[in-house]
C-alpha cells in the first residue's frame, strides 16, 4: 500500500511522475538560468533557527488575518497560470482545497475558470490577481472582481516584458486550455500577450501601468491594492506613498527574471521601508513549515504558496491541494513549538540567524 505524501516534496515527485513532460516543465521551470529559481530555495537553507526550550507550549494559534480577512494559518494559495494543466477541476479544485483548509485563494487572471465559476466553488476568501491589460480590459476585470466578492485586488508589476522560459521554448509549449476570464482561446487572446501564458510570448499590446496611474485603478473600486513583485526598498517606499495596501514580495518563482536576489533575501529591506504602513507578504521558495516560520520571524503577515499546488492538483484534485495545505500547518506548528512561541501574531525577537549583511545585522523579528 502507497504512503500519504510525508511532505511536499514527496507531492512534487508524484506530480512528475502523473503529469505530461511539457506540463511539468512549464510548472518547474524558471527564467533563464533558472539561479532565482534555485536562490529562492538556498536562501530559505541559509537562514537558521534558533530553538527555545522549558516553556509551555501546550497551546499554540496560527490563526491570521490579512488585510483584515481571517485565516486559519499564514498560509495562502498565489495567483498561478491556468491549473487545469495539473487537474481537469483546474482553479475549482484548488479553491476548494484551500477552503477545506480554510484559507485564502489569490486566483489568477489567466485562470482557466472564470473568477466567478470559482466565487461558487469557494467556501474561503478571495483575492484577485490582476495583468493590466489595458484600461477597458483592466475596468471590466477589476469590477467583476469587486462583484464576484473578491476581497482585494493583487495587482502584478514584474512583468515589464514578456520572458520566455528556455525550457517552454524547446518544448514548444502553448497553454493548451482557453482561459476562463476572456471569451476567447489564447490563440485569438491579445489580452494575455506580455505574459508566459500567451501563445509564443509575444509582446504585450498594452499600454504599460506606471505608478502615476494607481490612483485611476484604486478609482475603479474599492478593493484594498496589493503590489505583487516589488523587490527593493526604492519600488516599496514609492509604492507606500501611493497609499497601497499591501506589498507581495515575490520574485515570480523566479519566472520572469533570472539573477536575482530572492524573495526571502529581498523581505527585510521592504519590511523596514513598510514600517507598518502596508501589510507585507511573501511567496517564492517555500516548502517547510520552517520557511513560513522564517518569513514570518523577518516581517512578513503571511506567505504564499505556487507551484506546490500545483503538485497537490496532480495528485489527488482538491483533496492534494488540501493535504499540501495541511502538511505545511502541521510544519509549522510543530516548528512554532520548538521555538518557544505559541502565537504566530506575536513572535519574538531573535528567533533566526540569517547570513552576515542580510538586514544590516538586524535582529528578527
Amino acid at each position: 500500500m502507497r504512503l500519504d505524501p510525508v511532505n511536499l516534496y514527496d507531492y512534487e515527485a508524484r506530480a512528475q511522475q502523473v503529469l505530461p513532460h511539457a506540463n511539468w516543465d512549464f510548472i518547474a521551470g524558471g527564467s533563464k538560468d533558472e539561479i532565482t529559481t534555485q536562490r529562492n530555495r538556498s536562501a530559505f537553507d541559509a537562514i537558521s533557527l534558533r530553538p527555545r526550550f522549558l516553556r509551555d507550549v501546550s497551546e499554540r494559534k496560527l490563526e491570521t488575518t490579512v488585510l483584515g480577512t481571517p485565516i486559519s494559518f499564514p498560509v495562502m494559495i498565489c495567483p498561478t497560470g491556468g491549473h487545469k494543466i495539473a487537474h481537469p477541476d483546474g482553479e475549482c479544485g484548488t479553491v476548494r482545497g484551500a477552503g477545506m483548509s480554510k484559507t485564502l485563494m489569490m486566483l489568477s487572471t489567466s485562470s482557466h475558470y472564470s473568477m466567478e465559476e470559482v466565487a461558487k466553488a469557494a467556501s474561503g476568501p478571495l483575492w484577485f490577481q490582476l495583468y493590466h491589460r489595458g484600461y477597458e480590459a483592466t475596468q471590466m476585470l477589476v469590477q467583476r472582481a469587486e462583484n464576484a466578492g473578491y476581497k482585494a485586488v493583487v495587482l502584478t508589476v514584474d512583468t515589464p516584458l514578456p520572458a520566455p522560459k528556455e525550457r517552454d521554448i524547446r518544448n514548444r509549449y502553448e497553454n493548451p486550455f482557453p482561459l476562463g476570464n476572456f471569451g476567447a482561446t489564447t490563440e485569438a487572446m491579445p489580452e494575455m500577450s506580455g505574459t508566459d501564458e500567451a501563445p509564443n510570448w509575444q509582446p504585450a499590446r498594452v499600454p504599460a501601468l506606471l505608478w502615476k496611474e494607481l490612483d485611476w485603478l484604486r478609482s475603479l473600486t474599492s478593493l484594498p491594492l496589493v503590489l505583487k513583485g516589488v523587490r527593493t526598498a526604492e519600488d516599496a517606499h514609492v509604492a507606500v506613498e501611493c497609499g497601497v495596501n499591501g506589498i507581495l514580495v515575490s520574485t515570480h518563482g523566479g519566472r520572469q527574471m533570472d539573477a536575482t536576489l530572492s524573495a526571502i533575501e529581498s523581505l527585510p529591506e521592504i519590511v523596514d521601508v513598510c514600517k507598518g504602513q502596508a501589510e507585507v507578504y511573501l511567496d517564492s521558495g517555500v516548502r517547510r513549515g520552517s520557511d513560513v516560520l522564517k518569513a514570518l520571524a523577518m516581517g512578513a503577515r503571511a506567505v504564499g504558496v505556487g507551484r506546490p499546488l500545483y503538485w497537490g492538483l496532480a495528485v489527488d484534485g482538491a483533496n492534494g491541494v488540501h493535504g499540501m495545505l495541511e502538511l505545511l500547518r502541521a510544519e509549522l506548528d510543530q516548528v512554532l513549538g520548538y521555538c518557544g512561541q505559541t502565537d504566530v501574531q506575536n513572535l519574538e525577537r531573535g528567533l533566526i540567524t540569517v547570513p552576515s549583511g542580510w538586514g544590516n545585522g538586524k535582529m528578527y523579528p
